[in-house]
């Protein structure tokens, strides 16, 4: 923590400052209404009791900062219960007032506290779609950070001016940085620990007592899963047996990776990566809707048939994440097959009998749209009391031990150090999926590949994640995908006039006919309603963003 604390340095605030006046932000930028400094008593200034001159960690006087911020359903209601979050406010004395939401109720809910203004200090891991950083930056909801990032946070300016790449993608197109950087840049390309966030993972021991091998085709792959519904593969005489399950449209553990095997990959929505590619694929330069493709369609009707024949789960349309991890930790186990990111999060010590199966043959494997790092980071809102300090404090968390114990989890918990200090996770951690999500922090701080190879090894599961996704997925990967592109302000309104309503209705329908089954008039009357709402013009708006991204490439 020394180490750290020496990253930090002392920031001098200006006598405006030290008496609770004007922000420092004099640049033509919108200012926060309020620019009183903060106390966690209520009364006086964030600089009562610390130096007349300066500010640095600890603080001498504790401070209080309201946070909003989203949840996992495993990560505790109150963050101050996380050591990670104890470590830091004893090395700053800053204090955090958490008011957490549930991350499938957040968009809902952050929505309603910023229309009644009932706003906190800082969004934290805020997640804002960028219509919103323009929406509110514009109108002062939330402020710019330029001038903060310059003159109270050295971490950040660090990492900028040595990756000029981060800055841009955070910077929005009147210029502002609105939002902070967030992510862990594990891989790069198609070798990218996230460019397929789906896979498909089977039940050996079932396999082996049926007499059955691995599928290869997606045939196969049904006469496997017709076995595990019809001949008790877990032993208990019972027919209990769920033959594949998946969760529909999230972010991973999505059946649209099975619709590669008819040519077209669907791919949902990435929260870390605050993108508008949901449904895209880009073949040689051209963006397409893959819900209104002819592969698609297929893929509907043929996995209706499973449905229909009890082969898929039909929770599998509603569930959510602790639902679904659930059933693979049941007593008796009754999961034959599903789609996640990593076999432990849902099946736990079972997992070495979960093996991954390859893409079929001739399948196209989905290369996930977006990027590792993102601009879902913390916004400051001008409710802050004390823009400054709140900068400083979120800088700390920026500094790449630091980024990575806020990431993961403290030294101690997640983390030993091996003898250079570099940081290892720990051997004994035996569910590292879920145990993370209850011991991080997670809405803040970047590593980047260079920190992977200096300051913190990746976990042994993200480093065989790479290893798989090199050796069996890519060699059949797509070739392109959709960029994390800032639009135009023009283009974001045409995507929040069209998009809501084009998104909803794509995945209902898409549940719809699974369950249901698609008929061709049924099909048609689908595509002419995405038609009428207005999907062309959509993709138009994707194609010009993709097309002046390919070009400032060049």
């Amino acid at each position: 923590m020394k180490k750290r604390l020496n990253v930090i340095m002392t920031v001098t605030l200006s006598a405006a400052l030290m008496l609770g006046g004007c922000s420092s932000n004099n640049n033509s930028d919108p200012k926060p209404a309020n620019n009183q400094t903060s106390s966690n008593t209520g009364t006086g200034s964030a600089a009562e009791g610390n130096s007349a001159e300066t500010l640095s960690f600890p603080l001498k006087e504790k401070v209080t900062i309201k946070a909003v911020s989203p949840k996992t359903a495993l990560a505790p209601s109150d963050f101050n219960e996380l050591e990670i979050a104890k470590k830091i406010e004893q090395a700053t004395n800053v204090h955090i007032e958490w008011n957490t939401i549930v991350d499938t109720d957040y968009q809902e809910k952050k929505n309603l506290l910023i229309a009644g203004g009932d706003l906190p200090e800082i969004f934290f891991g805020a997640g804002f779609t960028d219509s919103e950083l323009m929406k509110y930056g514009k109108d002062g909801t939330i402020i710019p950070l330029n001038d903060l990032i310059e003159k109270h946070m050295p971490n950040l300016k660090a990492l900028f001016e040595k990756r000029p790449d981060i800055k841009a993608i955070v910077t929005a197109p009147d210029g502002n940085i609105y939002s902070l950087p967030v992510g862990e840049e594990l891989g790069s390309g198609q070798e990218e620990i996230g460019s397929n966030p789906d896979f498909l993972y089977i039940n050996q021991d079932w396999l082996t007592k049926l007499g059955l091998q691995t599928p290869t085709t997606l045939d196969e792959y049904y006469n496997v899963l017709k076995a595990f519904k019809t001949q008790d593969p877990n032993g208990n005489g019972k027919p209990d047996e769920i033959p594949l399950t998946f969760m529909h449209a999230f972010w991973t553990g999505d059946i649209g990776y099975l619709f590669g095997a008819f040519g077209t990959p669907d791919k949902t929505y990435q929260p870390a990566n605050n993108t508008y590619a949901e449904h895209l694929n880009v073949d040689n330069g051209q963006v397409s809707y893959s819900a209104i493709q002819p592969g698609y369609k297929e893929a509907l009707a043929y996995f209706h048939k499973w449905f229909e024949e009890g082969l898929i789960d039909q929770e599998s349309l509603t569930q959510d994440i602790t639902q679904y991890f659930a059933k693979g930790k049941s007593e008796t186990e009754i999961v034959g097959s599903f789609l996640w990111w990593d076999h432990t999060d849902v099946v736990a010590d079972r997992d070495k009998h979960y093996p991954i199966v390859p893409p079929f043959k001739d399948m196209v494997v989905k290369w996930n749209n977006g990027s590792a790092l993102a601009r879902g980071g913390s916004v400051i809102t001008k409710a802050n009391k004390n823009p400054e300090l709140t900068a400083m404090w979120l800088d700390y968390l920026y500094e790449p031990y630091t980024a990575a114990e806020t990431r993961w989890g403290p030294v101690g918990v997640w983390f030993d150090k091996d003898a250079s200090g570099k940081l290892i996770q720990k051997k004994d951690i035996a569910n590292p999926g879920e145990f993370r999500q209850k011991v991080q922090l997670s809405g803040a701080g970047v590593i980047t590949g260079e920190d992977f190879k200096n300051v913190v090894a990746p976990e042994a599961r993200a480093q065989k994640r790479m290893d798989d996704i090199k050796n069996i997925f890519v060699p059949q990967m797509q070739k392109e995908k959709y960029p994390n592109i800032f639009f135009t302000d023009e283009e974001l309104a045409t995507i929040d006039q069209l998009k809501p309503e084009i998104q909803t209705y794509t995945n209902s329908m898409r549940a719809k006919f699974l369950l249901n089954g698609v008929s061709d008039g049924d099909w048609d009357k689908y595509v002419s309603s995405l038609k009428n709402m207005g999907i062309e013009d959509l993709l138009k708006v994707y194609q010009d963003g993709y097309d002046r991204y390919k070009a400032a490439q060049k």
